[in-house]
């Protein structure tokens, strides 16, 4: 999608601090981190939250998320790290390109809101 600030961020049309990039995904770091390490996973393929992804899309999250967990001791999320994806404007979608927010590094909260 030619206006979606991930996809332009996918392509290299906006810089970022990757940290990971295969076929499937780029891992980059957030801008505005909540927590000592806050990635967020970028299918490259475009759609907007977990509603409207296709069953072929959906397999792909689970390949990204299967790399992710064999990547955890180089990213730094050892001792744990929690995934969220946010869908629509009570959840505070702020893109609408699916991503998953990583968050590790130290003790997270126990409450989620």
């Amino acid at each position: 999608m030619e206006d979606c600030i991930f996809c332009k961020i996918i392509k290299g049309e906006i810089p970022s601090t990757k940290v990971y990039e295969d076929e499937d995904m780029v891992i980059i770091k957030d801008i505005a981190p909540q927590a000592p390490i806050h990635l967020l996973l970028l299918p490259k393929q475009h759609f907007a939250n977990i509603i409207e992804m296709t069953d072929e899309q959906a397999v792909l999250v689970a390949r990204c998320i299967k790399k992710l967990s064999t990547m955890t001791h180089e990213l730094g999320l050892d001792g744990g790290f929690r995934l969220i994806s946010n869908k629509g404007k009570d959840a505070c979608q702020s893109v609408e390109h699916l991503h998953i927010h990583i968050l590790g590094g130290a003790q997270l909260a126990d409450k989620m809101g």
